[in-house]
């Protein structure tokens, strides 16, 4: 079977080629990709080819499969799991393998066949060795991409944990009807952790969103309003610390100078860490979730504070099997809609340009759609760049992809 799909061959080396696909293993299935998120994993990977922990020495003579937060349907089922899994049903993927036979491998990171960025791929052994291949039954695709990034999401809030002084017995997860803080958090994984925030079932009373930027914060306040909020029982308030003249004072004035009791900090900037640390409670928890690229990386942090004041600091990075079990269900269920933080589609066509350019590319994420030909398009440009009924359909939606818009663009769209 012929396929087309982006292979890594080195350092800012990506391409996108038609090849053979080689007839599937009895331990393996061929699959259908029909979306892929573009993850800034994935430039990272680029632009450091075989110097990265995940990708193998040899790509350049064995090139791999970029992407790895996909969402498709099963061709074909291998013998030995033909019970388990049927021709027609949906799937994502659980990345962080864990395969006892190489702990760094990865799809979209170390296999020739297996990875998000292509059109028919083979699901290698390892995948479903390890129970990472997830049965998705979502009515639209771009939600089973996105559910590894909102696993992410999870991850930190199931990684928060509390104290008592009683037996040490720590209490896992943020602090139910306590005070919470998301710091530069209104990026697109800032906004899925709004979301996860407020539709969870352990919430917060208060959450606190901060940025800097009016124009952000207004758009988040419309696609998540502290109306909407309020009806699930949390108090969401917006504050732009940047026009504040003591953003610490201002933050602690609204939890009445008492503090918060989970603080997540989500951007890697060495003022916003220590403001976090600066506005914790007593027992208070601080997740570092954005992920810095300088690898000295460092902030003052309190230490008086973690001795009287039992300070807690921890740092997450990906989400595992249960995270994305718990985020499909949620999004199965209309619990939740990561579709706030998706900002441009495109086709496969324009995966290799979006992918060596991410960092320089505004916005949220980018939606590959892999069996069709289309320009990455912000969502806010439909109209313009001549996508009209598109922008119509968003624009009924607050500015969201949608599944309508899904819907219409796999119908509509030039095929690749």
């Amino acid at each position: 079977m012929k396929t087309k799909g982006v292979r890594l061959y080195g350092e800012n080396d990506l391409r996108l080629e038609e090849f053979e696909l080689p007839k599937i293993n009895d331990d393996e299935i061929l699959a259908r990709v029909v979306t892929d998120s573009i993850c800034m994993s994935s430039y990272k990977a680029a632009i450091q080819g075989a110097k990265h922990k995940r990708i193998p020495n040899d790509v350049a003579q064995n090139p791999i499969i970029i992407g790895h937060e996909m969402c498709g349907e099963i061709l074909e089922v291998g013998k030995k799991y033909k019970d388990r899994y049927k021709k027609g049903q949906r799937f994502t993927m659980q990345t962080n393998l864990n395969h006892p036979s190489n702990i760094y491998a990865a799809p979209g990171y170390s296999f020739r066949y297996t990875g998000g960025t292509i059109q028919n791929m083979i699901i290698a052994k390892e995948v479903l060795e390890v129970d990472c291949l997830l049965e998705y039954n979502g009515d639209s695709f771009y939600q089973g991409s996105l559910a590894e990034p909102v696993s992410c999401i999870i991850g930190a809030f199931s990684a928060m944990y509390h104290t008592n002084r009683v037996n040490y017995e720590h209490t896992m997860g943020i602090k139910e009807g306590g005070k919470m803080a998301i710091l530069a958090g209104v990026g697109p994984m800032g906004l899925g952790a709004i979301d996860y925030a407020v539709n969870q079932e352990k919430k917060p009373s208060l959450l606190v969103v901060t940025d800097i930027d009016d124009s952000r914060l207004a758009r988040a306040a419309e696609i998540f309003s502290p109306q909407w909020a309020s009806k699930h029982g949390v108090k969401l308030i917006y504050l732009n610390t940047g026009k504040t003249e003591d953003p610490v004072k201002a933050l602690m004035e609204l939890t009445d100078n008492k503090g918060y009791d989970d603080v997540f900090v989500f951007a890697p900037v060495k003022p916003v860490v220590e403001q976090g640390d600066k506005i914790l409670g007593y027992d208070g928890c601080l997740n570092f979730f954005a992920g810095p690229t300088d690898p000295a990386f460092s902030a003052n942090f309190n230490f008086y504070n973690v001795h009287y004041n039992s300070s807690h600091i921890v740092g997450t990075s990906g989400g595992n099997t249960d995270d994305m079990k718990k985020c499909i269900t949620m999004c199965e269920e209309g619990k939740l809609n990561p579709a706030a933080m998706v900002t441009h589609i495109g086709g496969l066509d324009s995966a290799v340009e979006a992918t060596l350019n991410l960092p320089k590319i505004p916005g949220g994420k980018k939606l590959i759609y892999t069996g069709i030909s289309m320009p990455l398009t912000a969502i806010s440009e439909f109209r313009e760049k001549g996508y009209p009924e598109l922008a119509k359909i968003c624009d009924a939606n607050k500015g969201l992809w949608c599944k309508q818009a899904e819907d219409w663009l796999l119908l509509n769209s030039k095929k690749i």
